[in-house]
């Protein structure tokens, strides 16, 4: 008797399964709308401006003396684009040494600079902002 069901209930999930499937099929088509509804309106409003697709970017104003100092000899714009640069080695921080070294960091100044700067980043926005304009290159 177990087989028999066993092979009915396989016939009803085959005939269900053009349903399912149906609607798994909406239920995506509707999550990309979704998606891109939520896309167009974060980009109306990224820019305060109400401007359909803009990139949110922050105005960056000139960082307060001693927010903007170098550490160990390395300013933020320096440490933004070495940071940067290990994007090329997937990421894999051991290269930040090297790429520092190529623009004349020696590696106890590199550290000191990771330090400083993360600390300075994490503390004030304005520095993490700056920070993030030299990063992706739209300082």
């Amino acid at each position: 008797m177990g087989m028999f069901k066993g092979l009915k209930d396989m016939k009803d999930m085959l005939h269900a399964a053009p349903g399912l499937i149906e609607g798994a099929n909406q239920l995506s088509a509707n999550a990309q709308v979704m998606a891109q509804q939520a896309e167009a309106q974060q980009g109306q409003y990224a820019n305060g401006f109400g401007v359909p697709g803009a990139v949110a970017t922050m105005p960056t104003a000139p960082l307060p003396a001693e927010l903007g100092d170098a550490i160990a000899g390395v300013d933020l714009q320096t440490f933004a684009q070495v940071s940067a640069g290990i994007a090329a080695y997937d990421y894999d921080q051991s290269k930040a040494v090297v790429l520092a070294g190529e623009r004349g960091i020696d590696p106890a100044s590199w550290q000191l600079a990771v330090d400083g700067w993360n600390a300075r980043i994490t503390a004030h926005p304005a520095v993490a902002r700056q920070f993030n304009a030299y990063y992706t290159g739209r300082a």
